[in-house]
């Protein structure tokens, strides 16, 4: 582990270039650096009012940080030289390596460091407001701490960007990871939460190099209640992975990258918004927020758009308790309808010891509370009136233990100066009320699997997809029940003796028959069936006659208004399952080790996507908490009276996957779907397998 404290929290800065030497020079100086700047360079006298010297050979001791602003050529002869004398790490700033396809040079440069930390190349520097010291050669929005979060990300301008909020939040370090040629986003951010004035950190991410060192960082950090909140960008790629199953496109599109963040405890949020106000909660109350809010606001228009707001955001507003309404209707009067959202009215504004009473009273009763307030603009109103509000909020949260949140309907209506002073006093200032929910449910991320890490990651060569005899072969003596059957190069060979009919007839060699037309179901004798274009064998099996019926009726009607697809009613007609059906299926992921993939099966899995991804490995209860979340649930939960199938089959033949993936290297993935349920067991129907050659 290279030891990256001298880099990060430097006594001396030595700079290398011109331009980009003086910009670095005068953030230091804006920033109130208070140790050594030494700009280096062979033919100038001065840089930014500091006396250059000629060469580093020059300088008076081997500084603690560089920021080499200099051609990508002489970066990697300067590393050399600073390796070798001793330097604390440098920051390589020029562009036109590895994604440029100078992969060599990268190369060089990493050996040319050594044992000596290296940010980039391709990066934009680093900044420490706590000790302004900059790396930095361009503008920026921070000021100085005493403490705060750290932002990591692997986009300089997006960073750049952050760093101009006017939302209060306190950062501590701006860190960039160009290349990451050799300091990955691991190292960097376990570097940065050892600072103890670090207290939540914050990622802007593309992608992950290392999931289990991630992962193992991010555990750490919650143990010591330092919060992670992730902005995952680069979801819609992974959507866009050319694959030729199910279970490919199910647990792309950001399923993957989101599973792997919920198991690792990181908070995750959309947008750069949702970034800093999620960040301003893990600064000052942490991660793992109750799941029972509160609102108040003084308009019911408030309200309401507090519930509206709150169900796309997974936020839930239980109602208050007995004893709860009776106190506030009692401090409220009999035309305030008692509630959560609360419309308290205005029969208290402006009379604080009501005000409190009433805020403290609500808020006692749940985890944490939003109490929508929209201070006029202080340029051309008067704000006072809005005071006693705002310091009831403050009372409420100190009398009760629980957190209280301010939260202004519109971001503008909150303005930085008042901000910064509340997040100082402990309470949390929130700025626009749907960024407000985005923040609190990501806030709400509970702490990860505890011990858990993925499997390793690795490239896989090109798999080959086995039919689906030899797939069935593979599971069932794995344990897995399948149907009876027997298959046979050519339809005429097939033999239904000793088969219990209906049979389902299927043509062998494709990943999804179905869309093929390689699928023929309720027959009597194959005999006359006509061969099918394509195939390279055929199957005949006994049809499933003992699984637990589906509430087809239900299902119908239910599905439509799950998916809302306009003229699927002809579609879900004829396609909707006889019995309670799962896709299960797991397959090696080149960044997160595996993902496991489940849900609602069938012909239409994707026209559903009612599906939960989890990366490997996962146990049972793990499993079933993840099919909870399903939107249909309730349909494999006894719907409305009806029989319940056997869950606990499907999970333990998702379990059985797992180890055969994990026992068998050469597999790639495995597919099952559907997985018809029984009333005790589960049998799988139809199964893919790709294998590496």
């Amino acid at each position: 582990m290279r030891d990256l404290s001298r880099l990060l929290r430097p006594q001396s800065i030595a700079v290398l270039g011109s331009g980009w030497a003086a910009n670095v020079i005068e953030q230091c100086c804006k920033m109130g650096f208070d140790g050594s700047v030494w700009p280096v360079h062979p033919s100038r006298a001065e840089i930014g009012g500091h006396t250059c010297f000629r060469a580093l050979a020059d300088l008076p001791a081997p500084p603690d940080a560089v920021f080499l602003g200099v051609n990508r050529h002489l970066t990697v002869d300067l590393v050399a030289q600073l390796s070798a004398m001793g330097a604390g790490g440098a920051i390589c700033f020029a562009s036109g390596w590895r994604e440029a396809g100078e992969a060599g040079l990268q190369d060089d440069l990493v050996a040319a460091a050594g044992e000596m930390p290296i940010l980039g190349p391709n990066c934009y520097g680093l900044i420490n407001y706590l000790d302004g010291a900059l790396l930095w050669p361009d503008q920026h929005g921070g000021r100085r701490v005493d403490r705060g979060v750290a932002l990591i990300s692997q986009s300089s301008n997006i960073v750049i960007n952050l760093t101009m909020q006017a939302r209060g939040l306190p950062v501590a370090y701006v860190a960039c990871l160009g290349n990451a040629a050799q300091i990955g986003l691991s190292a960097l951010a376990e570097a940065l939460l050892a600072d103890d004035r670090v207290t939540a950190l914050g990622v802007y991410i593309e992608g992950v190099a290392d999931a289990s060192a991630f992962a193992t960082v991010a555990r750490s950090a919650r143990q010591a209640g330092k919060g992670v909140v992730a902005l995952k960008a680069g979801k819609t790629a992974a959507a866009q992975i050319a694959a030729a199953s199910h279970t490919a496109s199910l647990a792309g599109g950001g399923a993957a990258s989101s599973a792997f963040l919920r198991q690792s405890g990181i908070a995750e949020v959309a947008t750069p918004e949702g970034l800093i106000e999620a960040l301003k909660i893990a600064h000052v109350h942490g991660l793992g927020l109750g799941r029972r809010l509160c609102s108040l606001s003084c308009s019911g228009g408030e309200a309401g758009l507090a519930a509206d707001l709150a169900h796309p955001a997974g936020i839930d507003f239980p109602p208050p308790s007995r004893d709860q309404t009776n106190r506030l209707s009692a401090s409220l009067g009999p035309l305030v309808h008692i509630a959560n959202p609360l419309d308290y009215h205005t029969f208290i504004w402006g009379d604080q010891d009501r005000t409190t009473e009433v805020f403290a009273t609500m808020l006692g009763g749940y985890d944490a509370g939003i109490f929508i307030i929209d201070p006029p603009r202080p340029d051309r109103c008067d704000p006072s009136s809005f005071q006693p509000a705002l310091d009831a909020v403050e009372t409420a949260q100190t009398l009760t233990g629980k957190p209280a949140f301010p939260v202004s309907l519109l971001p503008e209506d909150f303005d930085e100066a008042r901000a910064i002073a509340m997040i100082e006093r402990g309470v949390v200032p929130m700025m626009g009320l749907r960024t407000a929910l985005e923040a609190l449910r990501a806030a709400q991320t509970p702490a990860g699997f505890e011990g858990w890490e993925p499997w390793p990651a690795g490239l896989r060569a090109a798999p080959e997809m086995l039919d689906e005899v030899k797939a069935k072969a593979l599971i069932s003596r794995a344990g897995i029940a399948v149907p009876r059957g027997r298959s046979a190069d050519h339809i005429q060979d097939l033999s239904p003796e000793g088969l219990t009919p209906p049979f389902a007839l299927k043509g062998l060699g494709f990943a999804h028959k179905t869309e093929a037309g390689a699928v023929r179901l309720g027959l009597l004798d194959p005999a006359p069936e006509p061969p099918m274009a394509g195939a390279q064998g055929y199957l005949l099996e006994e049809m499933v006659s003992d699984g637990v019926a589906a509430p087809v009726n239900g299902w119908r009607w239910t599905l439509l208004l799950a998916i809302g697809v306009a003229g699927a009613l002809g579609y879900l007609a004829t396609h909707l399952p006889e019995w309670a059906e799962l896709i299960v299926g797991i397959r090696r992921d080149p960044v997160y080790g595996a993902t496991l993939s489940l849900g609602l099966g069938g012909t239409q899995a994707e026209l559903l996507a009612d599906t939960v991804t989890l990366i490997a490995p996962v146990t049972a209860p793990q499993i079933l908490a993840a099919l909870r979340q399903l939107r249909l649930w309730p349909l494999l939960d006894g719907w409305r009276g009806r029989e319940k199938p056997d869950v606990s089959a499907g999970i333990q033949v998702a379990l059985t996957l797992q180890s055969m993936l994990q026992a068998d290297q050469t597999l790639t993935e495995i597919e099952i779907n559907p997985l018809i349920l029984r009333r005790s067991g589960a049998v799988a129907v139809d199964a893919v397998i790709w294998r590496e050659p």
